[in-house]
């Protein structure tokens, strides 16, 4: 097994267990626990250390954990969009994989997208409907123009 795919699996078996029910009661015993064990220890420095350090630890680690599992849902959602906009019919091809632009190019692509919402709101506000595939035309990264129209059946 690869570390890539071990990490994978490791991470997300952790993801199953810490998101339990059971990994919050566990929480709150080892809290409970310590908080009972205070008296004992005369609340000292070295018994804040032991819940300040555990604690610690776990949150760095939930961290990275948090991350891969993000980072895996987030690919899969991407994809299975890549998929919708492919399978759609007058759906614009050139928005797949669209999250692998710069900041830069998502803005105007996204200010575009914004004007166009903008138009459908002043029209509906007049009575017009606001359904349709208006054409948007954007510029993509390479520098040349795209003209994105939905492909209508002829």
């Amino acid at each position: 097994m690869r570390s890539k795919d071990w990490f994978s699996f490791l991470a997300q078996s952790a993801a199953r267990r810490v998101g339990s029910s059971y990994a919050f009661i566990t929480c709150c015993v080892i809290t409970g626990v310590w908080l009972l064990t205070g008296p004992i220890f005369h609340w000292s420095d070295t018994w804040q250390l032991i819940i300040n350090t555990l604690t610690n630890i776990v949150s760095l680690l939930m961290l990275f954990l948090i991350q891969n599992t993000q980072n895996r849902e987030m690919t899969a959602t991407q994809l299975k969009l890549d998929e919708i906009i492919r399978s759609l019919q007058g759906a614009h091809n050139v928005f797949l994989n669209l999250e692998d632009l710069g900041e830069e190019d998502l803005e105007r692509i996204r200010e575009r997208y914004s004007e166009l919402a903008l138009r459908a709101r002043q029209r509906a506000q007049l009575g017009h409907k606001d359904t349709g595939t208006p054409t948007v035309e954007i510029e993509l990264p390479e520098g040349f123009a795209a003209r994105c129209s939905p492909t209508r059946p002829t």
